[in-house]
């Protein structure tokens, strides 16, 4: 089939793109600027535009049965507006332009951090989104986008929800790189000493259970109008994955132990302080290393049922943590 993918210069949307493509479908991609490795691909084409342009997400979605959405603004500090407009408008622009459109199928890309209200998550199935918050933009963000993705199932369009959980893996900048970074730097902390067990993603099983999303959904499918969280299903404290990924990268992983209490409390003021601060005292960081909301992510466990997307998607992963860390330490020596 014709497939959209939005955000495909991402790392899961580089993935998506190359396993569709690999079976043969077509892939057309959405995304503001052009990707070289995209642009070898055979059966891909590249349209630029972007998702908040209903002309350019109309063009876009012409001719195709099915879509995954991962176009998104990600970020725990900036703009409400800005995240309302990218996370919410956009996937509202896209849910109008694939329902007066053929397309059948609508996997919505979006993120754990919708339902998690800052208490521990164990063994739990995906949860409604929960709204109203203002410690997170991004998640209120997508909380709402969600939301808006399963109002638009119905007889014509089957939409999926998938919330793939702290994707991790070789080329992926923002959990591994800033692990990574801040080991270097000799400020690496864990909150609470890393004790809480968290399930997280490898990048190939998050590309895969897309893949299978999209296989699976289409109007009156059993996992239609609802949301799956995707994981490794190997919960582990989050002192061992960071262990085992400065271990991989070649760097010392001397952490320092924060309690959630002081982290939270440090958390609020650099969410205050961060942006008025000089750029050689944030070390060329746009973000702060620490809010409120990823002290709470990073201080409670939070690791989810495996069943749901097994029984209802047909897919498991396929890659464990340690065979991953292994391709992970190998994908660094080859890089240095």
């Amino acid at each position: 089939m014709r497939v959209l993918v939005t955000g495909a210069s991402s790392l899961i949307g580089d993935g998506v793109v190359q396993a569709l493509a690999a079976r043969g479908h077509e892939v057309v991609c959405l995304q503001r600027s052009p990707v070289d490795r995209l642009a070898a691909l055979d059966g891909v084409e590249q349209q630029l535009g972007d998702i908040r342009d209903q002309a350019a997400v109309d063009r876009a979605v012409q001719g195709c049965t099915g879509i995954v959405h991962l176009a998104a603004k990600v970020g725990v500090v900036g703009e409400r507006d800005e995240f309302l407009s990218i996370n919410v408008e956009g996937t509202r622009k896209l849910l109008a332009a694939a329902t007066k459109s053929k397309t059948t199928r609508f996997v919505h890309v979006s993120s754990p951090s919708v339902a998690h209200g800052g208490e521990a998550i164990m063994g739990d199935a995906a949860t409604p989104p929960v709204t109203g918050r203002t410690r997170s933009w991004y998640a209120e963000s997508k909380a709402i986008a969600e939301t808006k993705a399963v109002e638009a199932n119905g007889p014509h369009l089957g939409v999926v929800v998938i919330r793939p959980h702290l994707v991790w893996g070789p080329g992926d900048t923002q959990l591994v790189g800033r692990i990574v970074q801040r080991a270097q730097q000799g400020r690496l902390a864990l909150v609470g000493g890393g004790r809480s067990l968290v399930d997280t993603t490898y990048i190939d099983n998050a590309v895969s259970a897309l893949v299978a999303a999209l296989d699976a959904v289409a109007p009156g499918a059993t996992c239609a109008g609802r949301a799956y969280v995707i994981a490794n299903g190997e919960p582990r404290p989050i002192r061992d994955l960071v262990a085992g990924i400065c271990e991989a990268a070649g760097v010392p992983f001397e952490p320092r132990d924060v309690s959630l209490g002081v982290a939270r409390t440090i958390g609020s003021l650099l969410e205050r302080t961060w942006p008025k601060l000089p750029h050689r005292l944030r070390q060329g960081e746009v973000e702060p290393p620490l809010t409120r909301f990823v002290a709470e992510q990073l201080g409670t466990a939070h690791w989810f049922d495996p069943r749901p997307p097994a029984l209802d998607l047909d897919w498991e992963p396929t890659v464990s943590i340690d065979d991953g860390l292994e391709r992970l330490a190998a994908w660094f020596r080859e890089i240095s």
